[in-house]
């Protein structure tokens, strides 16, 4: 069995009514951790400190955890922390709910002056979406734009189509969704019912009855016993009465945690241990998880990534979309036959639905008119006998038509329950076009996988030593772990880059930072760089280090172009989606803040006096990178001064996407490229990224 590395809906549903308990808590702190966990800081009166932990990446989990399993604060807070601890310091936490049998979370959060909803979104590439009490997006980790749904900062939050729920259905509905598969037992519980794999065999474990028995071949005596299983199972999860367990195998390595024992993990062999309460058991689970990850990571001799698994992994995957694909083609097919049996059999199916219509409008009970059908049936009437079901609940009958059952609404007529049809077959067609993108995605990665396997086989083979005992440079997007060395340095609070010869270059990010280098940090040997553009930043190439005396140094051209291009491009000619533009360059001593008799100068900007040196043309770029040597951060700047310093890189040019919306992208192309996901996410989150983002819209280059 794979190790569990998401929640589902099962599980989320058993760890509601624990997380309810911590309802009054008071906010006091908020935390995000590269692009996909978040952390609440609470306090309660009786419980004391509340940790609460959102993941959305790898792996999926929402609970509260132990003081002890929670990461240290991270030492700058990015925007979307900084926006949540905004919105949510000092408010109650009023409760949670999932949202149908969704991975859905949605948490509530009450203060004097506002609400606000944090959503949760434990599913595909995951989200975490912070909403006012009306539901509009305050902001999201990740901006969705589908047909059926939108999550974008400003629009109302749109959840997707709500799956049916087997936690609170009757028997009867348990029946008909089992009779609509064409499948066996197992798959139709964990494909129509939602349960899951998992749960799926679970079920026909504990009701007894073969799992791989074709629905065609079964009947109500499985059903009856299925439905007794699930009722079982339930009770319990609804009632709050969990008896958690945390299962490990041969190996002492984790492999689930589960609200109620499980008989399918028994027959495995695994080793149990019985918890107090779920959330306790699957805060355990995952910090287990992550210390083993690391451990398999550390240990000697397996900086190798384990690509063997990797590919099986994304070929199990594509496996499975293509099965869906024949899906959802077959499930298309048969409602747009079944629309065309309605026009074939126009007739016919308007006579039954008049009849029932007619019928209705005079007030017969539904029984009665079921009973005229039959007695029609008897006499040989042909549309009293292609009526096989009638329900009563949904207010609809169900017509046999060369031997295809489809069930019809009376009040419609034959058009629109043909149009219905025809509809559903082009929803289930758009979704079959949404999984062949999705499995193209996947066949991407998985010859990503053994590209890499490829290279690092290569590599393995060179890793030798050459003739004069050196050693090649170490291949950090392969490693499994990657040590972090990172000093913040006091200068990265403005935009900065060092130039190919090693020159540092500051520039402002607003108008005070503006007014502060000028004022501060500019030395006499210093060169002034400004676009020729409204809403540039200033830019200072330094001659000398900054905690070294200003001394007469002579700056190489190519730094003072690259110094150039990094004024250009951080100024308003990117964000108005031009390539190119104008600089000038001066010596300090040009600069001034004293304007010409009867003049004024805004905050942030100076006057220029004598002659400039003009670099025309110059064209916008920028690349964004990670260095490994001799510390590890992001660093971003001129391509020239970025892309030889770094393990991989990413240029950007002027596009379409939005400063956070790139800085996303940049980051999860990163992590794509990095064995070591961790580390990605501790030296260059998407907050760290946007920082080196030009202002306005990009887009990634192909390099």
């Amino acid at each position: 069995m794979d190790r569990k590395r998401a929640m589902t809906s099962v599980d989320l549903a058993a760890l509601v009514g624990e997380l309810r308990g911590y309802t009054g808590a008071v906010v006091d702190k908020a935390y995000l951790y590269g692009d996909d966990l978040v952390r609440l800081k609470m306090r309660d009166y009786d419980r004391g400190r509340i940790e609460l932990i959102v993941e959305v990446g790898d792996p999926k989990r929402a609970h509260v955890a132990a003081p002890e399993h929670v990461p240290d604060a991270p030492g700058r807070p990015p925007n979307f922390a900084m926006m949540m601890r905004n919105r949510i310091a000092g408010a109650n936490f009023e409760g949670v709910e999932q949202y149908g049998f969704d991975r859905i979370l949605t948490f509530r959060f009450e203060r004097e002056d506002q609400t606000t909803l944090i959503v949760a979104e434990l599913f595909g590439d995951g989200n975490v979406a912070v909403l006012n009490e009306d539901h509009e997006v305050i902001d999201c980790l990740d901006t969705v734009r589908l047909r059926s749904r939108t999550v974008a900062p400003g629009s109302q939050y749109g959840y997707p189509d709500e799956r049916f729920s087997p936690l609170d259905c009757d028997y009867d509905t348990f029946a008909a969704r089992m009779d609509q598969s064409d499948t066996d037992l197992v798959r139709t519980l964990a494909t129509q019912l939602n349960f899951g794999g998992l749960y799926a065999e679970e079920l026909c474990t504990r009701a007894g009855v073969e799992k791989t028995l074709a629905i065609e071949e079964s009947g109500e005596e499985q059903y009856e016993a299925l439905f007794g299983a699930l009722e079982r199972l339930r009770e319990p999860i609804l009632e709050g009465r969990t008896d958690p367990r945390l299962y490990e195998n041969d190996d002492g390595e984790v492999v689930d945690a589960t609200p109620l024992p499980l008989e399918e993990h028994e027959a495995e062999g695994y080793v149990a241990t019985a918890f107090d309460s779920f959330n306790g058991a699957i805060d355990e689970y995952f910090n287990r998880l992550e210390l083993e990850d690391e451990e398999v990571h550390e240990e000697p001799g397996s900086d190798r990534p384990d690509f063997e698994g990797e590919i099986a992994k994304y070929e199990r995957i594509i496996e499975q979309q293509e099965g869906a694909i024949e899906d959802f083609e077959a499930q298309a097919e048969a409602e747009q036959q079944k629309a065309e049996l309605l026009y074939g059999n126009y007739d016919l199916v308007d006579e039954v639905c008049s009849t029932i219509r007619e019928a209705r409008q005079q007030g017969v009970p539904w029984a009665d008119i079921e009973e005229k059908f039959e007695m029609g049936a008897e006499q040989g009437i042909e549309a009293a006998e292609a009526v096989v079901g009638i329900d009563e609940a949904e207010g609809t009958v169900t017509i046999e038509l060369d031997d295809t059952d489809i069930e019809v609404d009376p009040s419609m007529g034959v058009e629109k329950n043909a149009d219905r049809l025809y509809t559903e077959a082009k929803r289930i067609r758009e979704k079959k076009e949404g999984a062949q993108a999705a499995i193209e995605d996947t066949r991407e990665d998985l010859e990503a996988v053994k590209q890499r396997r490829e290279q690092w086989e290569e590599a393995d083979e060179d890793e030798s030593e050459d003739d004069d005992g050196e050693q090649f440079e170490r291949d950090y997007l392969s490693m499994g772990s990657v040590p972090v060395r990172y000093d913040e340095k006091w200068y990265e609070r403005f935009r900065w880059f060092r130039t190919s010869d090693g020159f540092l270059v500051l520039g402002g990010r607003n108008a005070d930072q503006n007014e502060e280098l000028v004022k501060k940090y500019m030395e006499p040997s210093d060169r002034f760089f400004h676009a020729q553009a409204h809403g540039a930043p200033v830019t200072v190439l330094k001659a000398t280090e900054p905690d070294e005396a200003a001394r007469e140094v002579d700056i190489p051209e190519s730094s003072k172009e690259e110094a150039a291009q990094f004024a250009v491009s951080y100024s308003s000619v990117w964000k108005d989606g031009k390539f190119e533009g104008d600089a000038y360059e001066v010596d300090p001593d040009q600069v001034s803040k004293t304007p010409e008799s009867g003049e004024y100068i805004e905050k942030g900007s100076f006057v220029i006096r004598g002659d400039r040196t003009y670099h025309r043309d110059v064209p916008v770029g920028v690349s964004i990178g990670i260095k490994c040597e001799p510390d590890t951060r992001v660093v971003g700047g001129p391509p020239a001064a970025i892309e030889p310093r770094v393990e991989t890189s990413v240029r950007l040019e002027p596009g379409q996407y939005a400063q956070n919306d790139i800085a996303k992208r940049v980051y999860r192309t990163f992590r794509e490229r990095f064995e070591d996901t961790s580390f990605v996410r501790k030296i260059a989150s998407a907050d760290r990224i946007q920082e080196f983002c030009p202002n306005g819209g990009s887009r990634m280059l192909d390099t």
